[in-house]
């Protein structure tokens, strides 16, 4: 029984990268590799999976090489390597990874497995000077959102979450946005697509355009793409006789936020990190004309979140400005007070005491910058 390293291990191999997933396949049924690997201990509830010796080993797609290769979602990983090195692979493998060119492994990829539209998106995020073949967008074209909208939410935002740290995150969207496929996962960006960001003084693109702009900005921290994302989102809320103006659109870009990251079923700090990018977002872009309870708050919501350091850089991109030189000598100034003793454990009187030398600290620092 032949057993063969497959998948993007053996593409990352080709390509002189250092493979982080280790995928093996074999032919023969379950049956006959239990028999052969009695130690191995079946794992798969929806596929046939086994454990052995830390790998994840199942059996070769409709049992041959040739059927495995075509199963699979692009031609790039189509690939797989026996036991005495020799490679073997799809058709168009060689010439797609010389190309550098996403391509389906076959006319039925993304209806066999709608969630690799979301893996294509993913690559086209992680490797940005690669191409994406037109059959890509003729599959993703075809594809219906009821076919998208029955994944399991945890397989898409685990291909969105990789996206996100990916060299150029905003590519995901754009791709989806390509290929019809925004929705029903990301619903609210698709009616982003043709809302005017804002006057054009200041924006020049849609509200979706505007925000992708920002996440290719802030590459490198995931987080902070994720609040480019949200930060807008209340726009599509806007009355269209008020357009290009969105006034309020950051009180209405809360419960879009909290939806989305709902929807995807993300971890918690998601949720919190949308809303406040969405509800915060303008007062951040002018906080140097903030009076000083207005700062204080703000600096201080944000430090308690946990999210100052990417919610100040998407405050200095979403505002082509260093916000961040001035919040963030402010934020040490309000975390260096401290309460006199006499005023300790007095509940909310002791709360409000703090915020007011907060406020006189803030007051003093301005004082001392404008000197």
């Amino acid at each position: 029984m032949e057993l063969y390293l497959v998948g993007g291990a053996v593409r990352d191999l080709l390509l002189g990268r250092k493979p982080t997933e280790f995928d093996f396949a074999f032919d023969g049924s379950m049956t006959d590799f239990l028999s052969a690997h009695p130690e191995a201990v079946c794992v798969g509830k929806s596929v046939n999976v086994c454990l052995w010796h830390g790998r994840e080993c199942m059996p070769l797609r409709g049992g041959t090489l040739a059927s495995d290769f075509v199963a699979r979602d692009l031609t790039i990983n189509a690939m797989a390597l026996d036991s005495v090195g020799r490679l073997h692979m799809h058709p168009q493998a060689v010439q797609d990874l010389r190309d550098r060119l996403l391509r389906p492994a076959s006319p039925t990829a993304f209806t066999d497995d709608p969630t690799r539209v979301f893996r294509l998106a993913r690559f086209a995020a992680r490797w940005p000077n690669w191409r994406i073949d037109r059959e890509a967008f003729v599959q993703m074209r075809a594809m219906t959102g009821q076919q998208l909208a029955v994944l399991p939410a945890e397989r898409v935002a685990r291909e969105m979450l990789k996206a996100l740290a990916a060299p150029r995150p905003a590519r995901f969207f754009r791709v989806l946005a390509q290929g019809g496929c925004l929705r029903p996962w990301f619903e609210e960006h698709e009616r982003a697509r043709y809302i005017p960001a804002g006057p054009r003084q200041w924006h020049a693109n849609s509200v979706l355009g505007h925000s992708l702009r920002l996440m290719d900005e802030l590459a490198g921290d995931a987080m902070a793409v994720w609040m480019a994302l949200c930060h807008d989102i209340g726009k599509i809320g806007t009355d269209p006789a008020l357009l290009p103006h969105h006034y309020g659109h950051e009180a209405r870009g809360v419960p879009l936020a909290l939806a989305l990251a709902k929807r995807l079923r993300l971890p918690a700090v998601y949720a919190r990190a949308g809303a406040l990018a969405a509800e915060e977002h303008m007062k951040a872009g002018m906080f140097g004309t903030l009076r000083a309870g207005t700062r204080r708050d703000l600096l201080w919501r944000v430090n308690q979140l946990g999210l100052s350091e990417p919610f100040w850089k998407l405050a200095d991109a979403d505002s082509s400005s260093p916000v961040s030189e001035l919040a963030y000598p402010s934020l040490e100034v309000i975390t260096a007070v401290r309460l006199p003793e006499e005023w300790h454990n007095r509940g909310e009187e002791s709360a409000r005491k703090l915020r007011e030398m907060q406020c006189v600290a803030l007051a003093a620092l301005r004082k001392k910058q404008a000197a």
